[in-house]
């Protein structure tokens, strides 16, 4: 999103999107707000992680654009991957408490639940339930437990019907 300034040129606005694990950031990098309509917030993103990350099913790798998804009373992020030259390669979703949003931070707690449909539709697939398992959520937060779940269930459903997981960007 952009912005004038007092002499009327336009300005990119500049958020922090920090990702926090088990209290701690996981990850911090700058992204463009692209929109904010007090709910819904869109930002775009270079891939920030150090060199590639093949994951065997898709790789994320210097280049890579993220258009990244965040609402403010949904348990989830839905992060559209492209290319450097523009090729849709799939959409990654992190299942997280919902997203706040603090001066210029976007700050999203990831409950380590994901979730990848690939650019034709035809590879949707449910990631690290281990790792949730591990974690204790289901133990020490129930409530968010069940919400984490019901997240993941719902993108799931939405990954595989008619209109994909793009119906949930409008």
């Amino acid at each position: 999103m952009s912005a004038n300034s007092a002499d009327g040129t336009a300005r990119t606005v500049t958020l922090d999107v920090v990702l926090v694990k088990a209290g701690r950031t996981k990850i911090r990098y700058p992204a463009e707000l692209i929109a904010d309509d007090g709910n819904h917030i869109t930002v775009r993103a270079a891939w920030a992680g150090e060199g590639v990350r093949d994951f065997g099913f898709v790789r994320f790798e210097p280049g890579d654009v993220f258009t990244e998804h965040y609402w403010r009373d949904r348990w989830y992020a839905v992060k559209e991957v492209r290319a450097a030259d523009g090729t849709l390669k799939g959409w990654y979703c992190d299942i997280t408490r919902p997203a706040v949003v603090d001066g210029a931070e976007v700050v999203v707690e990831d409950l380590d639940l994901d979730l990848w449909r690939s650019a034709d539709g035809t590879d949707v697939r449910r990631l690290d339930e281990d790792e949730f398992a591990e974690s204790g959520l289901a133990r020490t937060d129930p409530e968010a437990a069940d919400a984490a779940m019901t997240a993941l269930d719902e993108l799931e459903a939405r990954a595989g019907a008619e209109g994909g997981l793009e119906s949930l960007l409008v």
